[in-house]
């Protein structure tokens, strides 16, 4: 018999291959299969995105290693992009580009603690953040985020967790896989119960630039003095721009931070896809209309959700956001991945189980909205009125 790592041996295999693999049971009996598993932008890439990812793939001069911490182009288009947002002061020294948000994770755990360390994560959770501290035998702790409260993580919860040598709590805001965005005000109490027992926080930003029109700075974390010592925010360009497949993520942080990171970064990858850096540096702040643009359909398929769902019995919108909404099924006493299967199955309804998310999540169901328009939405309508179990 191979012998593996324990700790990677105990996971489970990774979730969406196999929510895919029950769509391809469906047999079209109720029309075209609607895709509301991974979150994966509805829409193509701006052409103009698309041109200069192939110009720069194209280049002899990206063929190469680059810097470890990114393309310094990147890194200050990225670096001015962050300061105004967060009317902030922010240079490109405070960048760390990573081959994805996922990576910017693992990369800054890696960076800040070590086996047997403790991390804390909210329930529910990003079940990709709870894997990686899992296999680098990283402690977790979770703080409960009631369905009642639009599953905000409770304040008081948080304080009490804080223990000495707990290392970080990692947040996602706007959340996945529940869609809550966490308010300025909490986060900031959140941050100095942080900074008083001296852990990390890191906060995982991927879905910001969907916030709704006018919301403002998530928080103001990054204009306080000595921000540098206790935050790290993460961020993914791949929704935003549309380029999951071309992998890039960033990191702000502290120079402390970036220089630690960088040593993670060349053992893991040495440096991100340089073309896609050099496509992404033009794309800021160029095509900040169309951004806005899609941040605004995004909101159109949020609302066709909301009224979706407020038409259906049995069914609840727990929650809903930036690109997800959480849902409860009615069936109480099954499993939802039991329901998700079939779901995708009967009715052709591909999402998550909540049951991924973690314990406790049995009734929910993750909905990734944004990957379907809003025609395709309002067919849910029919689809999720008409679905029964088999045998309940």
């Amino acid at each position: 018999m191979p012998r593996f790592n324990p700790l990677i041996a105990r996971l489970s295999p990774p979730p969406v291959p196999s929510v895919l693999a029950w769509a391809k049971a469906y047999d079209g009996a109720r029309g075209p299969l609607i895709d509301l598993s991974q979150a994966v932008p509805g829409y193509p890439p701006h052409p103009e995105m698309l041109k200069w990812l192939g110009e720069a793939a194209a280049s002899p001069a990206y063929a190469g290693y680059g810097a470890i911490e990114g393309e310094q182009v990147l890194r200050a288009a990225y670096a001015t992009h962050v300061s105004s947002l967060y009317n902030a002061s922010i240079n490109a020294r405070n960048i760390h580009i990573t081959s994805g948000c996922n990576q910017a994770f693992i990369s800054t755990v890696i960076a800040i603690a070590g086996a047997g360390d403790t991390v804390l994560m909210t329930n529910p959770f990003y079940f990709n953040q709870e894997t990686t501290l899992a296999m680098l035998g990283i402690g977790v702790e979770l703080v409960p985020c009631d369905a009642s409260d639009g599953f905000l993580p409770d304040i008081d919860a948080i304080a009490s967790s804080l223990k000495p040598g707990v290392r970080a709590l990692a947040l996602v805001t706007p959340n996945n896989p529940t869609g809550s965005v966490y308010p300025p005000a909490l986060l900031r109490r959140i941050y100095d119960l942080c900074r008083a027992n001296k852990t990390w926080l890191i906060l995982d930003e991927t879905y910001r630039d969907f916030l709704g029109e006018g919301s403002g700075a998530p928080h103001d974390l990054l204009a306080l003095e000595g921000w540098q010592d206790g935050l790290i925010c993460l961020y993914s360009f791949s929704k935003s721009f549309c380029i999951p497949g071309h992998r890039l993520g960033a990191i702000t942080a502290g120079l402390a931070v970036v220089r630690q990171v960088a040593k993670v970064m060349d053992n893991l990858q040495i440096c991100a896809p340089r073309s896609a850096q050099a496509a992404v540096a033009r794309a800021l702040p160029a095509l900040d209309d169309w951004r806005a643009s899609n941040r605004a359909e995004i909101g159109r398929r949020a609302e066709a959700l909301r009224q979706v769902m407020s038409k259906l019995t049995g069914w609840k919108l727990q929650a809903i956001g930036a690109y997800f909404a959480y849902i409860r099924h009615p069936y109480p006493d099954i499993s939802s991945e039991f329901v998700a299967e079939k779901l995708a199955k009967i009715a052709g309804v591909v999402c998550l189980p909540g049951d991924y998310f973690g314990e406790g999540q049995e009734g929910y169901l993750r909905f990734a909205f944004a990957n379907a328009d809003v025609p395709t939405i309002l067919k849910l309508e029919e689809r999720l009125s008409t679905f029964h179990l088999p045998g309940i």
